[in-house]
């Protein structure tokens, strides 16, 4: 992961616009956010939070933008293939439709 400078200190983030609770710049109100782990999976991301260099709340906060990044890239591939698989369909009511101007099935 590229380090980046936002507006707070060099934080880890794939991206310069998003990097955690640590860029967030004088104005901009934080959420706490609480929740209930085991205190083993506590230390466990302790710990890894402290092997990268982070915060925990920066740790949590990079592991959800990359889950959900995962999230929309599986669902544009999703997307992909079904309109691979069924392009005759749509091929078929574009044709149907008679040509009519900036109507397009896909």
């Amino acid at each position: 992961m590229d380090r980046v400078r936002g507006y707070g200190p060099v934080c880890a983030a794939p991206i310069a616009a998003w990097c955690g609770n640590s860029c967030y710049h004088p104005g901009m109100a934080k959420t706490q956010l609480g929740a209930r782990v085991d205190s083993e999976i506590k230390q466990l991301a302790e710990a890894r939070a402290r092997d990268r260099g982070m915060s925990l709340g920066d740790y949590i906060a990079v592991l959800v933008y990359e889950d959900t990044e995962g999230l929309r890239q599986r669902g544009l591939d999703a997307a992909k293939r079904f309109l691979a698989e069924h392009q005759d369909v749509f091929d078929e009511a574009e044709d149907a439709d008679g040509g009519t101007p900036g109507a397009r099935a896909a």
